[in-house]
């Protein structure tokens, strides 16, 4: 029913910049939690940056002053600017979208960061 579509991706230099799009579909409730995760090769997943439907956004200290995550209500669309890329954000991200109980994920799309 719900469906949250990935894009922006790709191979980047360190010091530069990529931004990520997620497109979510479907019935969603107008009161949620959109976010991006990342899992870096052999490792477990984790919260990059999430941002309610209010605006309110939390950060991994890892990214803070580096990415900006924002979003779309009328679209719901989140996006996530990733300024100053370092190789250790070389991962795969992935889209979330969380209301009570229900929780969504996106595919996922590549993110690598050469040195």
């Amino acid at each position: 029913q719900v469906q949250l579509v990935e894009s922006g991706g790709g191979l980047v230099q360190a010091g530069g910049s990529l931004r990520l799009s997620c497109a979510a579909s479907g019935s969603i409730f107008s009161y949620n939690t959109m976010g991006w995760y990342r899992q870096p090769p052999g490792k477990e997943r984790e919260l990059v940056a999430a941002i309610t439907s209010g605006g309110s956004t939390n950060y991994a200290d890892s990214v803070k002053g580096r990415f900006t995550i924002s979003r779309d209500n009328a679209k719901n669309t989140v996006y996530l600017q990733m300024n100053s890329l370092k190789p250790e954000d070389t991962a795969v991200y992935y889209c979330n979208l969380h209301w009570y109980s229900r929780l969504y994920w996106g595919q996922g799309t590549q993110v690598t960061v050469s040195s």
